[in-house]
């Protein structure tokens, strides 16, 4: 971490950890654009000993950080309830 950084932190929230749903991992990459944050969320599972990977982006942006997080979680999972294990074909 360089010195300013250290000296009067960083301009950008982290990105969350992430949570698990129905086996999936669900981690926010949150894109920060002019008018807010871009939904986006790198969606993962295990499938035969492979960690299958799958990028989530969308269109809408939304002004705060916290709300974008919410909102590309909840978006996440409406997406492994509709298309499942598919999402990785």
């Amino acid at each position: 971490m360089s010195l300013l950084k250290k000296l009067f932190g960083s301009t950008t929230p982290a990105e969350p950890e992430g949570e698990t749903y129905n086996g999936f991992r669900i981690i926010p990459t949150l894109q920060k654009e002019a008018d807010g944050y871009r939904i986006s969320a790198r969606i993962e599972r295990e499938l035969g000993g492979e960690t299958k990977v799958h990028s989530l982006i969308r269109a809408d942006t939304i002004a705060s950080h916290e709300d974008a997080t919410a909102a590309t979680i909840a978006k996440a999972k409406q997406v492994i309830d509709e298309q499942g294990d598919a999402l990785f074909r």
